[in-house]
């Protein structure tokens, strides 16, 4: 194999596709990349046989061929050269090492034979659809935050994307929940996802998406069939397996029945819950919320070890006066995800969970359970 092309090239897919690759592995060839070289393109690929990553890059191919080679090792290689230099990639004759040069650099990596390395893309995947970039992009950014680290409860490790039919309205719709929050946001159903299967996308397929997606207004192809899914985005295709569990019922920890309505400027709350929560202990993170029947909040924070800390704020409510407590740093994190001006809070009492969403938006809602104050 022998391959020519621009380090800024290779460097931006090695940045994709290295990612996936842990550090520490018992089966070395999960270590490698593979490179396959054809044509006039040069194709990389990272597992983790969870994750698959594969991406195709332009290059100028004097030799077809493929190999392995340390996928880390060859990323720091790569990033190390200098802008605008070219990159020769080139296996010797005996089939043991990789070249690669750039200018007066020359390294030699050791390989493992490609016909070892793992396949994640067989099978069939008969759900197909295609989706803007911006709308899968807004559907993971505004859940994952509360997707659980619990690794007991392994089905709640990802986000649940399914259709559901609501008052005669098809929709795209992501969950994710850790137990004491709840974040769903939703779309427009694209054509093709009416009637797929309800799947559970793992955590750390979500961060991978989420990061390809940061660059990219390309929109998405996603393919799923019972036990993978598959995302391509241009030159990038990812793939990986679904977690196998069910999805609790979520639908019935959503209140319905809150009638204590509060709404609020979000950026002078969130700027008020992370000033008070300065004091915070890290252990409990709890922030106080007083409101009154005169339109006033009061945010409070006490710590024993440390001292306390009071903002008020005046705000739009008019129902019975409630003190209710939350963990300051799940009100931060849903509050990073509103987008409008204007916050509503549905509440209920101090031990049931509170509604909060965008005022006038019905695409994401998020709950959130309370703590003792």
């Amino acid at each position: 194999m022998r391959a020519t092309l621009e380090r800024s090239n290779l460097l931006k897919s090695l940045n994709h596709v290295h990612r996936v690759v842990e550090r520490r592995n018992t089966i070395p060839i999960l270590s490698n990349v593979l490179l396959r070289a054809t044509g006039s393109t040069l194709t990389l690929k990272a597992t983790d046989l969870d994750l698959e990553i594969l991406e195709t890059v332009q290059a100028d191919v004097g030799r077809a061929g493929a190999t392995t080679v340390p996928a880390h090792m060859l990323y720091d290689i790569v990033r190390k050269l200098p802008d605008g230099s070219e990159v020769v990639l080139e296996t010797s004759a005996d089939g043991q090492t990789l070249s690669v040069r750039s200018g007066r650099s020359n390294f030699s990596l050791q390989m493992l034979p490609e016909s070892d390395f793992p396949d994640l893309t067989t099978g069939e995947f008969p759900v197909r659809f295609t989706l803007p970039a911006s709308s899968f992009k807004t559907l993971i950014d505004r859940t994952q935050f509360a997707i659980s680290t619990e690794e007991t409860r392994y089905y709640l490790n990802g986000i649940y994307l399914h259709t559901p039919t609501i008052e005669g309205r098809t929709v795209l719709r992501a969950v994710a929940t850790d137990g004491h929050r709840l974040a769903r946001a939703q779309t427009v159903v694209p054509a093709g996802a009416e009637g797929m299967p309800g799947v559970i996308i793992p955590r750390k397929t979500v961060g991978e998406i989420q990061k390809l997606l940061e660059n990219s207004d390309e929109a998405a192809t996603i393919e799923i069939s019972d036990t993978k899914i598959r995302v391509t985005f241009g030159p990038v295709v990812l793939t990986s397996k679904l977690i196998d569990g069910t999805f609790p019922d979520y639908a019935r920890v959503i209140p319905q029945g809150n009638d204590k309505l509060l709404k609020v400027d979000r950026g002078s709350f969130t700027a008020a819950v992370d000033r008070v929560s300065t004091i915070a202990s890290e252990r409990g993170r709890a922030v106080k919320l007083a409101l009154s029947s005169e339109g006033r909040l009061a945010l409070t924070v006490n710590n024993p070890d440390s001292g306390s800390a009071t903002e008020e704020l005046d705000v739009d409510y008019d129902s019975d006066p409630i003190d209710i407590g939350f963990n300051s740093r799940y009100l931060l994190d849903i509050s990073a995800q509103l987008k409008t001006d204007t916050a509503l809070f549905r509440l209920a009492d101090p031990g049931s969970p509170t509604l909060i969403q965008d005022d006038g938006d019905e695409d994401a809602l998020y709950v959130l359970m309370p703590m003792r104050v």
